[in-house]
């Protein structure tokens, strides 16, 4: 095996793994973004009317995106101390366990306010995984580019 021949390796392995969090990302945007605004306000804020439960809904949205700097700070720097690669793991198996966790929270009918203070917790710790993972999938894939 030529040097050539092992960097276009990693390479190859660097661009599946970002491919892979950037698209269940995406995904995660999509179907969030969809749920958000037609199913969790009948199943999170009955008790209030359509548009105040509608903007309740899109504020745990926003929960995800106000935890993201959170974690790029606290991965990137266990990144640097575990490895890339291994965080970038990490990061995407906290994703998809907090996804799946969202889909198994019982709705306020069943738990009351504890129902949604859990929708927050998941859609914080979710937004913390995913700005770690962006963070190491573009530092990752910047290691293996061209320095020019």
């Amino acid at each position: 095996m030529t040097a050539q021949t092992v960097d276009k390796k990693g390479l190859a392995k660097a661009f599946a793994a970002s491919l892979t969090g950037t698209a269940l990302e995406w995904y995660d945007f999509a179907v969030y973004s969809a749920a958000a605004a037609l199913v969790f306000p009948l199943i999170f804020f009955p008790d209030s009317d359509p548009l105040t439960g509608t903007l309740l809904a899109f504020s745990t949205y926003a929960v995800g995106y106000i935890a993201r700097p959170i974690g790029g700070f606290v991965f990137g720097r266990l990144g640097d101390v575990i490895g890339r690669k291994q965080l970038l793991v990490i990061t995407l198996m906290l994703i998809g366990v907090t996804t799946f966790a969202i889909g198994l929270i019982p709705g306020y009918d069943t738990i009351g306010i504890a129902a949604p203070i859990l929708l927050v917790a998941m859609r914080f710790a979710q937004g913390v995984a995913v700005g770690g993972e962006w963070g190491g999938a573009v530092l990752l894939s910047s290691e293996y580019g061209n320095p020019r």
